[in-house]
């Protein structure tokens, strides 16, 4: 009896754990995707820019 309750509590324990590492990892993933959508958008920007700068020197 006793083992099976310190099973049910590392199982318990460990169970935990895994959700937290869950946990941490979506915040990565969404920091990351939140990361790239600046770049793009930075990206964008800066070929806007060329655009603008191309139709400035062609006239």
């Amino acid at each position: 009896r006793l083992a099976a309750e310190h099973d049910y509590e590392v199982n318990l324990k460990a169970e935990l754990e895994v959700r937290l590492l869950h946990e941490k990892l979506d915040e990565i993933r969404e920091q990351k995707w939140k990361d790239l959508v600046e770049m793009q958008q930075n990206q964008i920007k800066m070929l806007q820019q060329l655009l603008e700068s191309e139709k400035v020197m062609r006239k």
